[in-house]
């Protein structure tokens, strides 16, 4: 066996710092690379050491091979984590690692090749007697062929790119009238993503769910999977929440899956950790197609090990190290059930638009069955360099209801103070009736689009939230103050409230509070009084509202109060008290403001154009995503931004004056 006492993880985020604390745990040194952007994050932190490849772009940094290759050697490492996303699926990576003799943590470049490849994927593993999905696929198809062929194969078909994933390219085509264009469509895109416009079709499976195995294999011939996944739950081909195993499998059927997924790395000599990707149909769970296989550890590998005890990362290294697997088939067992959140920088209300800004506080569930997986830590910078995924959130217990309430729980006490995220619609679809009765499919998610509103805060975080803008102005010692300092509401005549106005999701309210931080009156304006007791101890807010104690992680960012309890984390906004005064200088006028942090990549217009509803204005990017935003009446434009500017979200980009305002103040 091959001595591995280094390892360089080629990875940022979550699955860097995943990745490391099973090096820690086996006794084996750790080296991180980061760019620019990353100088301080906690991958960084937490390795033994780490190497700056270069600016923040990652095709100047994280996947620049010859800066990977000579950190690794510049360390001493004599292995090479990818990870997943960046370098791990590129076989020129791995066969750059074997040229160097540094061990590759995964499979073999000729492997990555041939499933990097969907056609030539289909191919091989049908030579092995795997399902696949009926179709045509072979290299130089021609839209004719492609026309021709669709009838045999029955409608609907499924147009799919040979080259990369995420969706790209693919069109979903009922009407045979609409094939054509369809084909036009999706050579553009695929030319344009992936450099390689190659089409084939497959037969669209109804009611498809997404059942992926996990397997994993050694140098001496030794394949073993690990049960299988549900992926069902996924937006735009990404998936949201996963979960071992699969409540749709039965035991005879889970075992063909498992025995087609081991086939498949036995097509390509498969060595390390890998996953087959199936599409099974909801009405007919005993039959299942092969989909691709990815070469690579995957984000949703955590419920496997916690149903089965293993610990994949570890066995990753051992095998690169030469060692054998350690058990048969016939060992492995699936225990219990678990599920996994993914924690995104995207507001649902807001169409899932990525967001950012820097994370100033963070708030972990800890607990039995309970697992995190986070690449934050307070300080971090959620920029549009790279994935918005940010963080994963596991939970396992002894049956499924257990732990889907397990998962909601946890999620309920996970905040990222600073950043809002997705974790309310996760937990607004795991309440969903189809989801708690396991029927799946990959539209259920964005048929449920319609029904999520982001909630506003209930009255006692509001509360909550004034309570701690209220105790911020009382003096360091009230008992010697001037009573008038004081915001107890004492008053000679009439009390005067402390009066707050705070605005969440879109509702603002007016809180009032007299007293003094131990007894006091709090009421929400029309509302009942309540009464409150409130004390600060560094962030931590505690408030007994009437009878009702709770406590809460307090953080203040960007104009934002941000609390984070037991049951949830809401973002404020404390507010101004409204203008009474004629005359405003903006009244009359619309404002354009970011929906996301990003740069502003185009404008429209320049100050003092004409413009009319509906003109784009500002184009701003981030995370790869183009927004562009238009005026929202006709008027005179005044630009605050120029291409090339950083924008925060909500930053006023422009003002339209509307022309009968301006005649107004002639």
């Amino acid at each position: 066996m091959t001595d591995i006492d280094t390892v360089l993880v080629a990875n940022r985020g979550e699955i860097a710092v995943r990745v490391i604390r099973t090096l820690r745990e086996m006794g084996i040194r750790s080296v991180a690379v980061f760019s620019e952007a990353d100088r301080g994050a906690r991958h960084v932190l937490e390795a033994d050491t780490a190497v700056l490849l270069g600016p923040a772009a990652a095709r100047e940094s994280y996947l620049v091979i010859d800066k990977v290759i000579s950190a690794a050697q510049a360390t001493g490492a004599q292995a090479i984590h990818p990870g997943y996303g960046f370098l791990s699926e590129n076989a020129k990576f791995a066969a750059a690692c074997a040229d160097a003799g540094i061990a590759f943590l995964g499979p073999s470049a000729r492997a990555i090749e041939v499933m990097g490849d969907k056609i030539t994927a289909k191919n091989a593993v049908a030579k092995f007697d795997v399902p696949v999905v009926p179709g045509i696929a072979r290299p130089g198809l021609s839209d004719a062929d492609l026309i021709e062929a669709a009838d045999d194969i029955g409608y609907p078909v499924l147009v799919k790119p040979s080259a990369g994933g995420g969706g790209k390219g693919m069109r979903l085509v009922e009407d045979p009238a609409a094939l054509a264009d369809a084909l036009k469509s999706a050579r553009r895109e695929a030319a344009s993503s992936f450099g390689d416009d190659t089409l084939f079709l497959e037969r669209f499976v109804l009611r498809p769910r997404h059942i992926e195995v996990q397997i994993l294999a050694d140098n001496h011939g030794n394949v073993v999977h690990l049960g299988e996944r549900e992926c069902s739950l996924q937006r735009r081909h990404q998936k949201v929440i996963e979960e071992a195993p699969s409540p749709l499998l039965d035991e005879p059927t889970r075992a063909r899956i498992g025995e087609a997924a081991c086939n498949t790395a036995r097509s390509v000599d498969y060595s390390g950790a890998g996953t087959v990707e199936f599409i099974v149909s909801a009405d007919k769970p005993d039959e299942f197609f092969f989909m691709e296989m990815n070469t690579r550890l995957q984000v949703e590998h955590p419920v496997t090990e916690l149903v089965t005890g293993l610990d994949l990362v570890e066995w990753q290294v051992r095998v690169a190290a030469g060692e054998a697997l350690g058990f048969v088939q016939g060992e492995i067992t699936l225990t219990g059930h678990a599920i996994e959140a993914r924690v995104y920088a995207e507001d649902p209300s807001r169409g899932f638009l990525p967001t950012g800004g820097t994370v100033v506080d963070v708030v972990e569930p800890t607990g039995p069955g309970v697992r995190v997986d986070s690449g934050l830590s307070a300080g971090t910078t959620v920029g549009s360099d790279y994935d918005p995924m940010l963080a994963k959130v596991i939970a396992h217990d002894s049956d499924r209801a257990g732990a889907l309430r397990k998962l909601d729980r946890a999620l309920a006490g996970t905040g990222v103070l600073g950043v809002v995220t997705n974790i309310e619609f996760a937990r607004f679809l795991l309440a969903d009736p189809d989801v708690v009765a396991g029927r799946l499919d990959t539209g259920l998610l964005d048929r449920c689009l319609d029904d999520f509103t982001a909630a506003d805060a209930p009255h006692e975080v509001v509360i909550a939230a004034a309570a701690y803008r209220w105790l911020g102005r009382w003096p360091t010692d009230a008992g010697t103050a001037d009573p008038w300092d004081v915001p107890s509401g004492w008053r000679t005549g009439d009390p005067a409230p402390t009066s707050i106005r705070l605005s969440s999701s879109g509702t603002t309210e007016h809180v009032h509070i007299t007293g003094n931080p131990t007894i006091a009156q709090a009421w929400i304006e029309d509302g009942e009084p309540r009464r409150l007791s409130a004390s600060l101890e560094g962030d931590d807010l505690t408030v007994v509202i009437d009878d009702r104690r709770a406590k809460y992680r307090v953080a203040a960012s960007d104009g934002h109060l941000w609390l984070s309890g037991a049951d949830g984390t809401w973002m404020l906004r404390e507010l101004e008290e409204v203008s009474v005064r004629g005359g405003d200088a903006h009244a009359g006028e619309s404002e354009i403001t970011s929906p996301m942090p990003g740069s502003v990549i185009a404008v429209g217009a320049e100050s003092g154009d004409e413009v009319t509803a509906g003109q784009v204005i500002v184009v701003v990017e981030a995370m790869k995503m183009e927004h562009s935003l238009t005026a929202p009446i006709d008027g005179t434009v005044d630009l605050l931004v120029a291409a090339g500017e950083q924008v925060s979200v909500d930053q006023l980009l422009a003002r339209i004056t509307p022309a009968d305002t301006k005649e107004d103040a002639s």
